[in-house]
């Protein structure tokens, strides 16, 4: 009868090795500042919110800070509530929410792989892709984010390109190309790493 050998006793830490491993919890107050940033977004989101409701029922307050939000540099104000201009206020509160899903991914994702498990493997509203985050994933996802947020800024100029220099509408469009290049960089280099891991198990 083969003796099953006994299990190897955990290595213990060095003091230092502990000391530094704990100093991961340093960025547990970046995290909380980063919540207090989202509920200034809450707050800004349902600000915008009521004065475009508010204009289109006529307040002329409510009208005026909506003129002065999608207003263009040098350009004269809108002089009545139409169509682009709703569609712009539009575009920035869904502006402001793509930035809020943004922060949810850095500082759900971020205290994940970074400070310490959530445990939320059992929970009925875990993200699908915290399941598998990991500082690359994280990557990946955040750079997305920011081509969304890239193409909403990109879409309002082109909406009030007239307004515009033909200068500025050529420096947005490259740097939302340079983002978008950016981000399938970061992607084919994950993909390079996962393949060479994959590689080296088998």
């Amino acid at each position: 009868m083969i003796e099953s050998q006994p299990s190897s006793a955990p290595r213990k830490r060095s003091a230092l090795a502990s000391f530094m491993f704990a100093s991961r919890w340093l960025q547990l107050p970046l995290y909380l500042g980063l919540i207090l940033a989202q509920c200034v977004y809450v707050f800004h989101f349902w600000v915008e919110l009521k004065d475009l409701v508010f204009a289109a029922m006529g307040n002329q307050d409510a009208l005026q800070h909506i003129f002065q939000a999608v207003a263009v540099p040098g350009a004269p104000l809108p002089t009545k509530l139409n169509e682009t201009t709703i569609m712009l206020v539009v575009l920035g509160l869904i502006d402001v929410v793509m930035i809020s899903n943004l922060l949810i991914m850095v500082i759900v994702g971020g205290y994940e792989t970074f400070v310490s498990r959530m445990y939320l493997e059992d929970h009925p509203d875990q993200p699908e892709w915290l399941s598998h985050v990991n500082a690359s994933v994280l990557k990946t996802k955040l750079a997305m984010a920011i081509i969304g947020i890239s193409s909403i800024h990109l879409l309002k100029t082109f909406i009030n390109a007239s307004a515009y220099e033909v200068k500025p509408l050529v420096a947005q469009t490259v740097i939302h190309t340079v983002f978008l290049l950016s981000a399938m960089a970061i992607a084919y280099t994950d993909r390079i790493m996962t393949n060479t891991a994959s590689s080296t198990k088998h």
